[in-house]
């Protein structure tokens, strides 16, 4: 989606502070961290929400949760919460499924 910005964070268009990527995944820095520790884990591909999944991305959503762990991990981060808004009216901001990683 040409308007997201998370998108355009894949696409090389705007500059991000990487902490871990493979082929379908990527987590960075937070701009506006809410705690000590505040990484974001966005898929590659833009998927809105939750609320787009289907019973075909069952194990696109297993690797998910494995790219969450693999970047905790890759900042040696044993103890964290794993946090996901979806929908504006529980604080979703940016329509791009993004998971929050955070510790104080």
């Amino acid at each position: 989606m040409s308007d997201c910005i998370f998108c355009k964070i894949v696409g090389g268009l705007l500059p991000s502070k990487t902490v871990w990527s493979n082929e379908k995944f990527i987590a960075f820095w937070d701009i506006h961290p809410k705690a000590k520790v505040h990484i974001l884990v966005i898929p590659k591909h833009h998927i809105p929400s939750f609320n787009d999944f289907t019973n075909d991305d069952q194990v696109w959503l297993g690797e998910y949760m494995i790219a969450i762990k693999s970047a905790a991990e890759s900042l040696g981060l044993t103890h964290y919460q794993v946090r996901f808004h979806n929908g504006a009216a529980s604080g979703q901001e940016i329509f791009h499924l993004h998971a929050h990683i955070l510790q104080n």
